[in-house]
Order: C-alpha cells, then sequence, then structure tokens
C-alpha cells in the first residue's frame, strides 16, 4: 500500500517511524515531512495546510492511504476533500474536528451530554467576559475558541492578566478568526493525562495513559507550550481511573458526536484533569479538552511502546471494522524530553547548527523525533520552536529519564533549552504508592 502522512513535526516524525515498521506499505511519503522523516519516507514539499496541494500530490503520487498528523488541515476540510476524490483518509471530517477546531463547540457537547467538565462561558464582548471574570474571580482559564497553534490558552491568576487576555483576543484581534470569540473556563486543579481512543464512530480502542508537560520551565511554571516532554504510563491513571474515562469520556464523546449528525472517526484525545474529587480520594477525570489528532508529544511516547502493526488499526479506524482488533503493549515506560530554541515559546532564532544526534541514537533504547529542524548546506538546523524530541525506553520509569537525559546531553545547538524534570510526577506518584 502506498500510505502518504501529512506533517512535519515530530508527531509525524513517530508516525513515520511506525508506519515505516509496516510490512503492508511498500511505499510511503510525507508532505512536508522534515530531515527526520526524510529518514522513512519521500518528502514532498507541499504546506500540510494547503488543501488542494495535498490532494493533488496524491493523486500523483497514486496514493492509496492518507494520514492527516495536525489539526489545521483536519479543520480545514482535507479528509472530505480526499473522500471526495476516492482516496481513503485517516481522521474527523471538518465537522467532527470542531471538537478541537471551536472549544465553544466542544464545550456545548459535554454540557448537552453529561460529560465531566469545568464551567464555562463564551463571548465576543470583552466587557461582558471581563464582568464574567470578575463574578467568578481567579484563577480562570481564558481560551481562544478556534485554532490558535497552541498560544491561544491563558491561565490567569489575577485579574490584570486575566483583561490583558480578553482584551489580545476580543480587542487587539491577536489570534484572528480564531480569537473572535473565547471560552472562560473554571480552573481545574489536580494531575494532567491524556489518553487517546482510536473510534470508527461506533467502538473506540483505547491505548495506553501518558503525561504531558506544558509550561515551559521546571516545576509547571511560565508561559504554557505546546508540550516539553512527555511520559508513558501515567501512574495517575490507575485501571480503575482507565475505566471510568472510557465510560464517562470517551465513549459518551463518540456517541455524542453520532447522535449530533457528525460520526467521528480517527483518533480522539481527551486531556484530562484528575481532580482530588472522585469517591475514595479517587482522582476524578474531568475534560480539559478534546484534541481531534494525535497528541504531540504524547505520541512519541506511545508508538515506541506499541507492539501492533499502527497501518491495520488507522485502516479498521476508517472502515468500521475496530472491533476486531486490540492493541499489544510493551510494559517498558517510554519517556521524550523536548529540546526547544531558545526564547520559545516567545521569539526565537532559527539556523541554529544541531550536532550529537548520532551518537544521542547510538544509545541504547534512545530515538530522536525531529519536531523543527531542516538541512541548510549540508548542516542540520533548527528550524522551529520546538526542535527535537529525545526519546527513550527503559525497564522502569527512572531508567527511561536517565535514558532520555543521557542522550539530551550529548546532543548540542546554540541557546537549547529543556526542562530537567519531565517525569518526576511519575516518580512521585510511584512513591507515594509504596509508602
Amino acid at each position: 500500500m502506498r500510505v502518504l502522512i501529512v506533517g512535519g513535526g515530530g508527531r509525524e516524525h513517530a508516525l513515520a517511524w511506525k508506519l515505516a515498521q509496516s510490512p503492508e506499505i511498500s511505499q510511503l511519503f510525507c508532505a512536508p515531512g522534515n530531515p527526520g522523516i526524510a529518514q522513512h519516507a519521500v518528502c514532498a514539499d507541499v504546506a500540510a495546510g494547503d488543501i488542494e496541494g495535498i490532494l493533488d500530490y496524491a493523486q500523483s503520487m497514486a496514493i492509496e492511504f492518507v494520514v492527516v498528523g495536525p489539526e489545521e488541515p483536519l479543520s480545514k476540510g482535507l479528509v472530505d476533500r480526499l473522500l471526495d476524490a476516492g482516496i481513503q483518509a485517516f481522521g474527523p471530517t471538518a465537522s467532527a474536528a470542531r471538537i478541537e477546531s471551536s472549544k465553544a463547540y466542544a464545550k456545548t457537547l459535554m454540557a448537552n451530554y453529561g460529560i465531566p467538565t469545568g464551567r464555562h462561558a463564551r463571548f465576543d464582548d470583552a466587557k461582558a467576559a471581563q464582568a464574567y471574570v470578575e463574578e467568578q474571580g481567579t484563577p480562570i482559564v481564558i481560551k481562544a475558541d478556534g485554532l490558535a497553534a497552541g498560544k491561544g490558552v491563558t491561565v490567569a491568576h489575577d485579574l490584570d492578566t486575566a483583561y490583558e487576555a480578553i482584551d489580545a483576543c476580543l480587542v487587539d484581534h491577536a489570534f484572528g478568526e480564531a480569537g473572535a470569540w473565547l471560552v472562560i473556563e473554571e480552573y481545574l486543579e489536580g494531575e494532567e493525562a491524556s489518553i487517546f481512543a482510536l473510534t470508527d464512530s461506533r467502538h473506540i480502542l483505547s491505548m495506553v495513559s501518558s503525561q504531558d508537560h506544558k509550561p515551559v520551565y521546571d516545576g509547571d511554571t511560565g508561559p504554557n507550550t505546546g508540550g516539553m516532554g512527555a511520559y508513558s504510563p501515567a501512574p495517575v491513571i490507575t485501571p480503575e481511573v482507565f475505566q471510568t474515562i472510557e465510560d464517562a469520556v470517551t465513549a459518551p464523546c463518540v456517541r455524542a458526536m453520532a447522535s449530533e449528525g457528525n460520526p467521528y472517526r480517527g483518533v480522539l484525545y481527551a486531556g484530562l484533569m484528575l481532580t482530588p474529587a472522585g469517591p475514595e480520594t479517587r482522582p476524578a477525570p474531568r475534560v480539559v479538552e478534546f484534541n481531534c489528532r494525535f497528541g504531540d508529544p504524547e505520541t512519541q511516547v506511545l508508538l515506541p511502546r506499541m507492539k501492533s502493526d499502527l497501518l491495520p488499526l488507522l485502516l479498521a479506524s476508517c472502515d468500521g471494522t475496530l472491533w476486531r482488533h486490540t492493541i499489544r503493549w510493551r510494559e517498558d515506560p517510554c519517556v521524550s524530553v523536548v529540546m526547544t530554541s531558545g526564547g520559545y515559546p516567545g521569539p526565537y532564532e532559527k539556523g541554529k547548527v544541531i550536532e550529537g544526534i548520532e551518537a544521542a541514537e547510538a544509545l541504547e533504547g534512545v530515538q530522536v523525533f525531529h519536531a523543527g529542524t531542516k538541512e541548510e548546506d549540508g548542516r542540520l538546523v533548527t528550524a522551529g520552536g520546538r526542535v527535537l524530541n529525545v526519546t527513550a525506553t527503559g525497564k522502569d520509569i527512572a531508567s527511561a529519564i536517565d535514558k532520555a537525559y543521557a542522550a539530551v546531553d550529548l546532543i548540542h545547538f546554540e541557546d537549547a533549552h529543556y526542562r530537567t524534570d519531565i517525569g518526576q510526577k511519575a516518580l512521585a506518584r510511584l512513591a507515594e504508592g509504596r509508602d
């Protein structure tokens, strides 16, 4: 089978790395790809958001199956266009992708179908939004309603910060159409975790747990990013909590989408806050957000743990046969540390020479996924905020952490930044369980 991956980040590198192992794929392509993906696939200089360009390329290369990575082309209707052209594609239609592209749509869906989440309200008027914040108090969360490349979320711990976030959206139009409306949400306290579920619109097949780290600095401080690292499994999600998530979150969401006339096929990403309000002190999951695609960097720690061939699972999500499949997992935990350009998530410079990846990947159990790199004058250089996902598996979470940071120490580029505490929450929770 001739397969095309759409996207060019760390998530897509992980997908390419995993799909390249499938015996059912005769040739793998990626648009636009990156230097890491080029080790596994033929890369084409077509932007992921160029819907007609992707369609033309898929037709010209006789592509039989397309796996869409990022949310932007999904929200723009790439899957719709491919299906109309007779090309099978993994991912939701534009209508179903509203679960991520409109936070207000997602919140309304959850409210209407009893899916646990925080209090919320939607505004397009700054004064009304400010009055609501004053009534609710801080801390509180301000979100641009639409897709803002991970930059439209502010956790406001005081009124001034909340007012600034509201004005950025509704007065200064910092996020364009994505910020024409904003959603103000209850600030949820607890421990975050992520669950992905493959679905064919009727059945779900949940993947193992993972935990992302959004803030840029150690100790979950500083501004939010697209993700500074991840690990899997997340000890906070016990078997009992996992079952609760399926029963109260992912399965009801898939049923709700079907009831609304927007059958959801693809992967449903539930970003959760495990609040301390559950029965018998068990963490109670509440939805922070739904996403319509694989998470980044969670995918980079899930796929190295997957024993099963990924391709048949993705195909089954498209053709309604997911019930026939199971996923086999490795027991070994996996940890990924994101190395970023200095200054990220604010302004940063590009073009810094990267060295040491080959030495890092020579370590047992280490894989480096490229997130923001390019070839320039025969050298590998930085080309984005998040540059590399340095990923390692180990016999336990502690050894996986040690391996990942040993690999990070071998990689160098000017002004490189990374968190030094990825996985520490898992170690702390495991220590609590042994006490």
